[in-house]
């Protein structure tokens, strides 16, 4: 199972969360049936206690290639325009299954909670994710909020929800921490060099 740390959930959407698999440290976090399980249900594509006795090799592959279509898709729709051809597949993906039906069953303490009214399969959860894009990028409000970080070495793509539109990083606790101690660093070492240069020289 991925640790924690390894998968995010911050970015604002279903679909950004997907594309954040492939990002920073380590690079690939949808390595084995299991990581996708846990993203899965991270993510909240499927209820808490879903069976995902399913979920193998073949999953993996079809949900890395949803996630590199994503990239590229929201990538260039921030840039400008994204092919045609991107957006056909985009549209297949979503329309290939319907996804799970959502119940409201009750807990063993009473209270009611969600369940799928059946064992999910593979293209019908890929759909609900692709669904979840296209809800994304033609909601015009929703669209005016992405965000690519401001991190130097992080690509990541977020919805900026703060007050004021003024969130610069995809996580303060990772990019935004990167970059304050390396602020920290330039600004000492400008001082040190700045001590060096002004030093008198020694006496002879």
């Amino acid at each position: 199972m991925a640790a924690p740390h390894d998968l995010r959930f911050d970015c604002g959407r279903i679909c950004l969360d997907l594309v954040a698999t492939a990002d920073g440290t380590p690079a690939e976090r949808l390595i084995r049936p299991e990581h996708l399980t846990a993203w899965l249900v991270g993510a909240g594509v499927v209820p808490h206690g879903t069976p995902l006795d399913g979920v193998d090799g073949g999953w993996v592959t079809r949900f890395r290639a949803l996630r590199d279509l994503l990239r590229r898709v929201v990538h260039d729709e921030l840039r400008g325009r994204a092919a045609d051809a991107d957006l056909t597949l985009l549209n297949a993906t979503a329309g290939a299954a319907d996804p799970p039906a959502v119940w409201a069953v009750r807990a063993a303490d009473g209270s009611l909670t969600c369940a799928f009214s059946g064992p999910p399969d593979c293209a019908g959860l890929l759909a609900a994710v692709a669904r979840d894009a296209v809800r994304l990028l033609t909601d015009g409000t929703a669209r005016g909020q992405l965000r690519q970080c401001a991190g130097e070495s992080c690509s990541l793509v977020y919805l900026d929800t703060s007050r004021g539109r003024r969130r610069r990083w995809c996580s303060s606790e990772v990019c935004g921490n990167r970059e304050r101690v390396a602020r920290h660093r330039r600004r000492t070492m400008d001082r040190d060099g700045a001590v060096g240069r002004g030093a008198a020289p020694a006496a002879d």
